[in-house]
């Protein structure tokens, strides 16, 4: 792709979309299907830059892996089990579901392992994963001593037991630990110290095992996991949904344009929580309309407002990119964690924001966002691909604006930026 591109005001938008494949889903389904007794099939996957690394890495532990992208269809030969390779070397990019997930399941085999990604991936924590393993039994480091990547797996097998994770940086700790508690030599007990983050992709975690034949008991806050082990996953044929985050830019682009679009293959009954940022664009004053498998919001007179977005914050700078068209300031909450992600997602969307013309204050935990006269800017995108895709929308309400480096969309999304410019009218 072209060093940056320019997108350019439009009218109401009207259109009919359906996103790619859930990267959450299809790199959970993938870690169940490698790991499950027999072969899998999902369908619906996705064909992305993050799917990639997690389909290469587990190739690399001896997992057979077809991926038709024609079709978006992943074939899969189960292992029955943690992989029997003895050694493997890793690269993770900068895909935090794929170190994370593998991190957690490694030390169930035996050998000795390396997980590496780019300088950013580096840059990111994981110590509180590690701890959680070595808890459990596991002898799992940090090559550099600290709290970030390289991580090095002296796997023995897993002992299980009784193990506490901080569930206040990420909730991919959590989702790893809990799809590699199964492979224990014993039961298997977690506990959640502090605050849950991203809670809604813990139940998404919990869905996927349940679909591969796997049993959690849960709390009803879920602050406590027991799982008996050893336990077997089941290979199965797993349709994957459209990625709701995808779909919250297209949302946004119709409260931005005040246009009508409607995303298929999603309902408020998805599994992912994301679809609720639905509900922030019809607080702003949009109006949503739920099908059996579809989700239309329209535009309308926006305005700000004030919201809690622990829940959803991947979408946190998508909701930032409709606040500059609202009447009145935006205050977004409850994400302190989205520093750690691919680039500071509160410091450096707040850069940008400014650049473009808002006033942006950041929080401990959020930032808020009163808009002004928007400007003709270029964006740096840091290799975030939210940022590009989020960003983008602003040029659609004017005026124009240029995105650097917006191939970073293929982490999740490559073809973002065709799917935009097909949008009609």
């Amino acid at each position: 792709m072209h060093e940056s591109i320019t997108i350019s005001p439009r009218g109401p938008l009207t259109a009919t979309v359906r996103p790619p494949g859930s990267k959450s889903i299809t790199n959970r389904a993938l870690l169940c299907a490698a790991l499950a007794e027999g072969p899998s099939v999902l369908t619906g996957a996705l064909d992305s830059d993050d799917t990639h690394v997690m389909v290469e890495s587990l190739r690399r532990l001896g997992v057979a892996i077809e991926f038709n992208s024609a079709t978006s269809v992943l074939r899969v030969e189960g292992a029955g089990g943690a992989p029997r390779v003895e050694s493997a070397d890793l690269y993770v990019a900068n895909s935090g579901t794929t170190i994370r997930f593998l991190t957690a399941m490694l030390p169930a085999g035996c050998g000795q392992f390396r997980l590496d990604g780019v300088e950013r991936m580096r840059q990111r924590p994981i110590g509180d994963l590690l701890e959680a393993l070595n808890q459990l039994g596991a002898n799992v480091s940090s090559e550099r001593g600290g709290d970030c990547p390289p991580v090095l797996v002296n796997a023995n097998g897993l002992p299980g037991g009784r193990t506490s994770v901080r569930g206040d940086i990420s909730s991919q700790f959590l989702s790893g630990l809990l799809m590699a508690a199964p492979l224990a030599q014993r039961n298997v007990e977690i506990l959640v110290v502090g605050e849950l983050v991203s809670r809604p992709y813990v139940t998404l975690t919990l869905s996927v095992m349940h679909a591969f034949g796997v049993q959690v008991e849960a709390s009803a806050d879920l602050t406590t996991f027991r799982i008996a082990a050893p336990q077997s996953y089941r290979g199965l044929e797993y349709a994957i949904e459209p990625d709701a985050s995808a779909a919250s830019y297209f949302w946004a682009a119709a409260a931005i344009t005040g246009g009508e679009i409607t995303v298929e293959g999603l309902s408020r009954t998805s599994l992912q929580g994301d679809v609720v940022f639905c509900e922030c664009l019809q607080n702003m004053g949009c109006s949503v309309k739920y099908g059996d498998n579809s989700i239309t919001v329209k535009g309308g007179p926006l305005q700000g407002i004030t919201v809690n977005m622990n829940a959803i914050s991947d979408t946190v700078q998508t909701l930032a990119a409709v606040a500059l068209f609202a009447k009145g300031a935006t205050t977004i909450s409850g994400v302190g964690h989205n520093r750690f992600k691919e680039t500071d997602r509160i410091g450096d969307l707040a850069r940008e924001l400014r650049k473009i013309g808002a006033i942006v204050q950041e929080l401990p935990d959020g930032l808020r966002i009163i808009p002004d006269e928007r400007r003709s800017v270029e964006i740096e995108t840091y290799h975030d691909h939210r940022m590009a895709m989020s960003m983008a929308l602003v040029g659609l309400g004017g005026p124009a604006i240029m995105i650097r480096d917006p191939g970073c969309t293929a982490k999740t999304y490559p073809q973002f930026f065709d799917d935009l410019s097909r949008l009609s009218n």
